[in-house]
């Protein structure tokens, strides 16, 4: 980069520091900085030096990881990684090792220590679980599914809320070999025959209803019609959950059981079963994750073992919770954090009810030190003028999906530390994130993660700083998927992640790398979306949803441009500024700014299934301000 690009991207992006570093905490980044300079004999100084390193030597990155981590294995790799293969080749990680997933996260050695908190909205009771419960526990869950026929590489499945009985399920599968997916009980019958009919599952748990916003909802039905659509199940297993198992009929549920027999199909007498882990190579399947299916059929991302390695580093003190769904990646990343000793806290329900502090109360309640959700909520509480920094106290780190447009609540949200990750169901983890190494500044992620070698290139291939740009991975990683199912020749998945720059994954996520602090901003988010004519000329429309009490006006227009035009250039101001009602989401709480192109260019967005609020596409067809282009 020339100085004269160098400085002119600074000063574009010149940020507030909100947070410093404590130069006097020891923390993991610290130690493990500490053990590659002892290990390699080298002299990394900082974080910044270590990046670079991990990026450069990445074989040796990833050895150290698995050292620093503890990986627990049956057999040692041979080797870590082939380097003449590049990330759109898929390399095969950890060649030669055999371990279990499930054996990683359940090693803690304190039987005693809380592995689960469960809150739910229905109960004002907070369930705990210990590692030596969840053992014996997801010992039973195995012994019952090995009963039944379950085998390695058979597909297990949950239609099931945030609670224990989901990481139990989940853990038992993986202690098989068994491969798992996910969603939640607000997919619609569509949503979950979209993804589960493309995998056919032998064995599906699922909840006879659930309780959200106040309201007791029964999902029997949905289940019905679910279990129609996926005629390779060989077991349906119904959790009452919030309802007695008395007032819950089975009879028109073929295979059905409820949890409680299925269970006792796992013991022998008296006796609990042993918890044996099936020795399986890194590479083995663990996971089925599935893209946002807003445009056509789900892709099915197949996540190995190597999430496992991918999980965090944390003290082992730490509590930790996510807003989430067992349908977003973000529940997966949850539960892997058992593998280092953390107590994870698990909450099903509306974060809005029986107030909008229920989520503040409870870190309170349970001591969270790490905390985590979504923008859409934090939105919620602005609106409503609650300020989280005077509601907690023992938080450490605020994990938040990154939104844009959320500068205005980022001073007052960061505690100790605000936490941005960004990242996605497609590697199963973060391409950059939390860092208690540097500065927090102003809208900005801290830094790239260790081991991502991640770029934003322009459109001509080439690296950029301090413009927006495709955000680029250019080296392997072991939480890329390995494959896509029902995709054999692997066509699908090169055409998701290498058609754009051959060789290089690209994300399809817009970003600007802050040359100065190392920071990222992301930029593909927001609802704005090309139109194109008979011609094929194209050109960008920009949709506003005002918030409460705000009002659309051609002067607010003329500011959105005007502010567009200074901060980046005249050809980045869009051709029409609209207002809009409402904007589409997905259930997992995404803009899905693909179906509203589809709309705009009079296409039927078929797959709804995967939307929380479907009928705001319709907002979108035939608008007069977009005919005649």
């Amino acid at each position: 980069m020339s100085k004269d690009t160098e400085a002119k991207s600074e000063e574009i992006m010149e940020s507030k520091v909100l947070w410093y570093p404590d130069s006097k905490r020891n923390t993991q980044m610290d130690r493990f900085r500490t053990q590659v300079n002892r290990d390699f004999g080298v002299n990394l100084a900082n974080y910044n030096d270590l990046y670079q390193w991990s990026v450069d030597s990445y074989p040796e990155f990833w050895a150290q990881v698995w050292r620093f981590c503890g990986i627990t294995c049956s057999k040692m790799y041979e080797e870590v990684v082939d380097v003449s293969k590049r990330i759109s080749d898929v390399p095969e990680w950890f060649k030669g090792s055999r371990l279990n997933y499930a054996e990683n996260l359940l090693k803690h050695k304190d039987q005693d220590k809380v592995a689960l908190y469960a809150a739910t909205e229905a109960k004002e009771e907070i369930v705990k679980v210990t590692f030596g419960e969840l053992r014996r526990d997801v010992a039973l869950f195995a012994a019952a599914m090995r009963k039944m026929g379950i085998k390695i590489g058979d597909r297990g499945v949950g239609y099931l809320p945030n609670g224990i009985h989901a990481v139990e399920a989940m853990l038992a599968a993986a202690s098989i070999g068994a491969i798992w997916s996910s969603t939640s009980p607000d997919f619609g019958v569509n949503g979950v025959l979209d993804r589960f009919s493309q995998i056919q599952p032998k064995l599906i748990f699922s909840v006879a209803a659930v309780v959200y916003n106040g309201k007791q909802h029964d999902h029997m039905e949905k289940l019905q019609n679910v279990v129609k659509g996926l005629p390779d199940l060989k077991k349906v297993v119904v959790i009452p959950y919030v309802r007695s198992r008395q007032d819950t009929d089975l009879s028109k549920i073929p295979n059905s059981v409820f949890l409680d027999d299925f269970l006792a199909t796992g013991k022998e007498g008296d006796q609990d079963p042993q918890l044996e882990f099936e020795q399986l190579p890194f590479s083995h399947p663990l996971f089925i994750m599935y893209s946002s299916g807003t445009t056509g059929a789900p892709k099915c991302m197949v996540h190995s073992a190597g999430v496992s390695v991918c999980a965090h580093t944390l003290k082992t003190l730490y509590r930790i919770s996510l807003y989430v769904q067992t349908g977003w990646m973000m529940w997966n990343w949850l539960v892997s954090s058992l593998a280092i000793g953390a107590s994870v806290v698990l909450y099903d329900g509306s974060p809005l009810v029986p107030s909008a502090n229920v989520l503040w109360d409870l870190v309170d309640r349970l001591g969270i030190t790490i905390f985590g959700t979504g923008a859409k909520w934090l939105a919620v509480l602005e609106e409503r003028n609650l300020k989280p920094g005077e509601l907690m106290s023992d938080i450490e780190f605020l994990h938040k999906p990154v939104r844009c447009s959320c500068l205005e609540d980022f001073d007052q949200l960061y505690i100790n530390i605000f936490n941005i990750p960004s990242g996605g169901t497609d590697i199963i983890s973060c391409f950059m994130g939390q860092n208690m190494a540097v500065p927090v500044y102003r809208g900005e992620i801290q830094a790239r993660n260790l081991g991502m070698a991640v770029e934003s290139w322009n459109c001509e291939g080439k690296p950029v700083w301090g413009e927006s740009g495709e955000l680029v991975c250019l080296k392997p990683i072991p939480c890329q998927p390995t494959h896509f199912w029902n995709d054999e020749n692997g066509s699908k998945y090169h055409k998701a992640y290498f058609s754009t720059f051959p060789g290089l994954w690209a994300h399809g996520d817009y970003c600007k790398i802050n040359p100065k602090t190392g920071g990222v901003v992301m930029l593909g988010r927001s609802l704005c979306v090309p139109q194109y004519n008979s011609d094929g000329e194209e050109r960008v429309i920009l949709f506003l949803k005002m918030g409460p009490n705000k009002s659309f006006s051609q002067e607010l227009v003329g500011k959105i441009r005007s502010a567009i035009r200074v901060a980046l250039s005249a050809r980045h101001v869009p051709a029409l500024i609209l207002e809009t009602k409402d904007i589409p989401y997905t259930i997992s709480g995404k803009k899905v700014e693909v179906a509203v192109k589809q709309v705009i260019a009079g296409k039927d967005v078929t797959q709804r299934g995967a939307f929380s609020n479907p009928d705001s596409l319709d907002l979108y067809k035939n608008l007069p301000e977009l005919q005649n282009f």
